[in-house]
């Protein structure tokens, strides 16, 4: 029995297409390497080099119309800019409707250029699966906000588990530009206990790993019964505490044990383009590794396995939350300060 209901369904979400879905390994990122923007057979990836999405965005912003830039267009400082949700539009337009052929292949590309050459695809084909009943990828939506090269420039593409952001590192002591929302329904809405073809799921492997790594004292510590309710925004927001926060602090842990916390991290990151991995990593260790907390949650046991479906690492500036019941949901936001 689940211990909330998934917000999904709120948004329209919880028919899953019956398209089958590429089974995400690092594979499968050679398995479709025919597709559209990746590269042809015979090319190193090392020879080629992607306009940066930054690039791109701003190539995107000068080939707006003035009835798109109206409708998709915000200052910078605009409430919509920060908002982040598991299944939302930013704007009403969608990608495939509301712009021509060009600017939704940049769009596409700004968003594989948003992550890591290993997971790109995988994540491409996570976006079109999931918002298949609303047009697959073209059916998310996007917003930007200020004016490139002012110094405050922000896009934003958002749909069904989605919100991504590309800032040009523009907005000062945020990784990712912002809090940022990932997830998956692979094969049905109410996934399996091992979540097959789940394209994040070997995350939660990980974090189980750090679990089974815990002496009975420290699993008294780590395992919590309900977690954090999910709430949009404030799903995400800050506490700026070092101590008292959910689960066990990395002070509790020995060194082998924190190592797999780190593992743990990098599998986190390892979706996204190393620039966004390494600022992310620059922030957390800048408030401290040792003030994390790491926290998981028996009362979401899909399948009552003792395989720990929800899971957080949460810190003074910084909340990685993972949700897989029904499905995998996951929040993120990682700051300099509270």
């Amino acid at each position: 029995m689940n211990a909330k209901p998934c917000p999904d369904c709120d948004g329209g979400g919880g028919v899953v297409t019956r398209r089958e879905f590429l089974k995400t390994t690092v594979t499968t990122v050679a398995a479709a390497a025919a597709a559209p923007l990746i590269l042809p057979a015979g090319v190193e990836a090392a020879a080629v080099k992607a306009p940066r999405s930054e690039t791109l965005v701003a190539t995107l912003h000068k080939s707006l119309s003035e009835a798109q830039r109206g409708a998709v267009c915000f200052p910078f400082e605009h409430p919509l800019r920060s908002k982040v949700d598991n299944n939302w539009h930013i704007t009403d337009k969608k990608i495939s409707e509301f712009f021509t052929k060009d600017q939704q292949a940049m769009i596409k590309d700004i968003f594989l250029g948003l992550h890591s050459t290993e997971y790109a695809q995988t994540v491409y084909n996570q976006v079109e699966h999931d918002g298949g009943n609303a047009g697959g990828f073209g059916g998310t939506s996007i917003a930007l906000f200020g004016e490139p090269g002012t110094g405050k420039f922000e896009f934003v593409i958002t749909g069904r588990h989605c919100t991504r952001r590309c800032d040009g590192d523009s907005v000062a002591g945020a990784a990712f530009g912002g809090p940022i929302f990932y997830g998956h329904a692979a094969k049905s809405f109410n996934e399996k206990p091992d979540h097959p073809g789940n394209a994040y799921w070997f995350q939660a492997l990980r974090a189980n790993e750090v679990f089974k790594a815990l002496s009975g004292k420290q699993r008294e510590l780590a395992l919590l019964g309900e977690s954090r309710a999910e709430k949009g925004t404030e799903t995400v927001k800050l506490t700026g505490k070092k101590k008292d926060l959910p689960g066990i602090p990395m002070t509790e842990l020995s060194r082998d044990q924190k190592d797999l916390v780190k593992k743990v991290m990098a599998d986190l990151l390892a979706p996204f383009r190393k620039n966004d991995a390494k600022e992310a990593m620059k922030l957390i260790d800048k408030n401290g590794f040792d003030h994390l907390h790491m926290a998981f949650y028996k009362e979401e046991d899909v399948g009552k396995d003792g395989v720990w479906d929800v899971w957080q690492i949460e810190g003074p500036a910084m909340v990685w939350y993972f949700r897989g019941d029904p499905h995998v949901h996951v929040w993120v936001n990682v700051q300099a300060k509270a």
